[in-house]
């Protein structure tokens, strides 16, 4: 089943007409608001589908679906609001409290976002002929959300471990591999290891140290300790490939965490993702210093 049918299986029955179908072939998300009706998101913009607004019920039914009718399994996940589903991420939005713990626990769901990855191969044909031709060091992809970072991500993944060279990817949001019973959904390459569902840091550590890996890939670096994590493993000679959101090194350098990933040369080089005349291009450059 890919992930469109797999998005598809967690509507409300209404929404599974042929008009419906048709719109989620191209959708990146599907939006699901209580007491609005269902969107979709494609091109980074929004647009509804027909029939009534979704109910709490119906929003309640789409949850207990993903989680296999077990919320209270899923809590550790929701805690960091969003659960996996096959492949599929699902953000949620509702009332939400700190447990004694710290963790973050919901009383109430008042909107879902499941997130439909999609494979794209051969997408940046010519930008992987440039990285085999150049070989460039640790490698950062940019650019504002929803324009494919993970997309290119992983397919730089997958060319790379397809030419030999051994990739432990850390799958913290099961959407780098979409592994199902540790079988990737996705194809990532013949020399590829996946770790899913741990943190990135936890998870790169993990792989440095029992899986010998010439490169490590991860999504979307966003806290401090993924900092420490990558200072260790490029310490050890082992190469690194990730993620971030920004539209390119000079925004980076306005936040502290990245401003300092920058002034450290964590990352020699990034590949830009940018919407030229409604196409998305892809740009190597070196990254400054």
């Amino acid at each position: 089943m890919n992930a469109t049918e797999l998005a598809l299986s967690l509507l409300p029955q209404r929404c599974l007409d042929r008009r419906c179908r048709e719109m989620l072939n191209e959708a990146e998300e599907i939006r699901m608001r209580i007491g609005q009706k269902p969107t979709i998101l494609q091109n980074r913009m929004e647009y509804p589908l027909h029939g009534d607004p979704v109910t709490q019920e119906e929003l309640m039914r789409t949850l207990e679906k993903a989680t296999g009718a077990s919320l209270h399994t899923a809590a550790a996940a929701l805690s960091r609001g969003f659960i996996s589903y096959r492949g599929l991420r699902i953000g949620v939005c509702g009332t939400a409290f700190e447990r004694e713990d710290k963790a973050l626990g919901f009383r109430s769901f008042s909107s879902l976002a499941i997130r439909i990855p999609r494979e794209y191969k051969g997408i940046c044909n010519e930008l992987y002929a440039r990285l085999r031709e150049e070989k460039p060091g640790n490698l950062l992809i940019l650019s504002p959300p929803g324009l494919g970072k993970t997309t290119v991500l992983r397919e730089l993944i997958r060319r790379s471990s397809n030419d030999g060279l051994r990739i432990g990817v850390v799958d913290e949001r099961w959407e780098i591999a979409a592994a199902e019973q540790g079988r990737p959904q996705f194809d990532i390459g013949s020399h590829s290891d996946v770790l899913s569902g741990v943190s990135k840091a936890k998870g790169a550590m993990m792989l440095l140290r029992t899986m010998n890996p010439q490169i490590i890939a991860m999504d979307e670096i966003t806290q401090p300790e993924d900092l420490n994590t990558m200072r260790e493993i490029v310490g050890c000679g082992v190469r690194m490939m990730a993620t971030a959101h920004a539209s390119g090194p000079e925004e980076l350098r306005k936040r502290p965490l990245y401003r300092s990933m920058l002034e450290e040369g964590i990352f020699e080089d990034c590949i830009l993702i940018r919407m030229k005349e409604e196409k998305r291009c892809y740009e190597l450059q070196r990254m400054p210093s």
